[in-house]
């Protein structure tokens, strides 16, 4: 029996949106990707709590029944797309990655298709690594960078070298 693996629509990330993901926990050692709540990140206009900023980089990520999975942020840098991307929490550890990160790749192709996609990751995350992997990223670089919370910590920038066999774009539409 072949495993079910959900296909994902990328939709405007709405305020609605952005005030459920800001409720989700994840659990350690992964909480480092949790957000503040939601009226703090409107009151600061940070990330997709800024009107504008989530028009212009935000998206969400909806399963077949419409449900928010999760994001994704598109980042532009010269001649680069850096996407961001999260999951809701109960979804991450299933085997979901690879079809959510290919969903959001092809976004960001079809947004800036002569762009190179990219992202980073903090090194120790072997779940998303291997996801990125198995989507067809591959690390490329491994630096010191600032988290969120202050604290210097490494981690790998990972470039987009193509589609996997059979994961073409448009493989994943609803």
């Amino acid at each position: 029996m072949e495993k079910y693996i959900p296909k994902f629509l990328i939709v405007p990330m709405e305020e609605d949106h952005g005030a459920d993901i800001c409720t989700w926990r994840y659990d350690s050692p992964y909480d480092v990707y949790s957000w503040l709540p939601w009226e703090q990140m409107k009151a600061l206009d940070v990330e997709f709590g800024n009107p504008a900023l989530r028009a212009e980089q935000y998206a969400s990520l909806l399963d077949e029944t419409g449900e928010l999975a999760g994001f994704a942020q598109y980042f532009p840098l010269k001649g680069v797309t850096r996407i961001g991307v999260g999951m809701r929490p109960d979804l991450c550890g299933h085997g979901y990655g690879k079809s959510f990160v290919i969903a959001i790749v092809e976004e960001a192709l079809r947004r800036k298709p002569s762009n190179e996609v990219d992202l980073e990751v903090l090194t120790w995350n072997k779940r998303a690594i291997r996801a990125y992997q198995k989507s067809g990223f591959v690390i490329t670089d491994l630096y010191e960078k600032m988290t969120p919370g202050g604290i210097s910590k490494p981690y790998y920038c990972m470039v987009f070298r193509g589609f996997p066999k059979g994961e073409e774009p448009g493989h994943n539409e609803l």
